[in-house]
């Protein structure tokens, strides 16, 4: 059924230094003259590296390997009988997932001394017996469900954690937004689409602002409580952040669920700046101004994260 291996990396954060600063001294330099200890990014570096050359010695002797880094993710074609391993953090399983299309993606945490790894059910010892599961069709996967943009131009963005909807900048987003048979116009700091998986993540701090404020300044003691979503749950929580009352702008409908049968709509009034990104990564965006309109919902396909095999 698979014809290759794709192993997805990514920069560690040496590399990412050495490119700030064009040398590993040039780097080294600054991160020590600001008080910080160096030697966290080389051992972290060297690390990541001896783990993934042992890991693509394993691999090799199963399967043809390809090696694909991070940055070229959103111009590389996943084939439908690509095996896709990744081999980072867990965002880095974040930011592969919305390029696949229903492939299994076994996930290897290359340092779990130091890194938790929620997303990263193998390291590299046993991750060569899941790849060898997935080819013999004897492997067990957790479906995880994502959040699709869909515009009226026929763009599309998926998301696996969370998307947002607004301006790229601080001023205020404006549109008109549809959901469970309401609507209204909005003027705010733009709205949060959040999956079960992302549920813990951006979600969990408007919760915790909400909160707040009802500590703060409530007149009783109830408690904003998040929905307990379900990572393979068909059913997304949207909430609208800091929405303005005015004269043209509304504050009724801030937050929801959204189904299959209950999309969320909205058109954007933004001239321009508007934009909608997803799971944090602002580069990675849908431009949403005037005349585009958004259709928020369920994606069609799932993550298909392997967890034994």
């Amino acid at each position: 059924m698979y014809d290759k291996l794709v192993l997805v990396t990514r920069k560690t954060r040496l590399e990412e230094l050495v490119e700030r600063f064009n040398t590993k001294a040039q780097a080294k330099f600054y991160i020590e003259h600001s008080s910080g200890n160096f030697e966290i990014y080389e051992q972290e570096h060297a690390t990541y590296y001896a783990e993934l050359g042992r890991l693509q010695r394993y691999l090799q002797g199963i399967i043809k390997v390809q090696v694909v880094e991070r940055a070229f993710l959103p111009n590389f074609f996943f084939s439908a009988s690509d095996l896709v391993v990744v081999f980072g953090i867990d965002g880095l399983v974040v930011n592969t997932a919305k390029y696949l299309s229903g492939q299994p993606l076994v996930a290897v945490n290359p340092d779990p001394r130091h890194i938790d790894g929620v997303l990263l059910p193998f390291n590299v010892g046993n991750a060569p017996a899941a790849v060898r599961g997935v080819l013999a069709e004897n492997h067990a996967i957790r479906p995880i469900t994502m959040t699709e943009a869909m515009l009226n131009d026929g763009q599309r963005l998926l998301a696996f954690n969370d998307l947002f909807i607004g301006r790229h900048d601080h001023v205020s987003a404006r549109y008109h937004i549809e959901a469970n048979g309401r609507a209204e116009n909005h003027s705010s700091s733009g709205i949060i689409v959040s999956t079960g998986a992302g549920a813990t993540g951006w979600l969990s701090s408007l919760f915790n602002m909400a909160n707040g404020l009802l500590a703060g300044f409530g007149a009783g003691d109830g408690q904003a409580v998040p929905p307990q979503l379900g990572w393979d749950t068909d059913k997304l929580v949207f909430v609208v952040r800091e929405p303005f009352v005015s004269k043209t702008s509304s504050a009724g409908l801030v937050c929801g669920l959204i189904t299959a049968d209950s999309p969320l709509h909205l058109e954007s009034y933004m001239p321009e700046g508007g934009v909608i990104f997803s799971d944090g990564v602002k580069s990675d965006y849908l431009p949403f101004n005037s005349g585009s309109i958004a259709t928020i919902g369920l994606a069609a396909q799932k993550t298909n994260l392997v967890v034994s095999g």
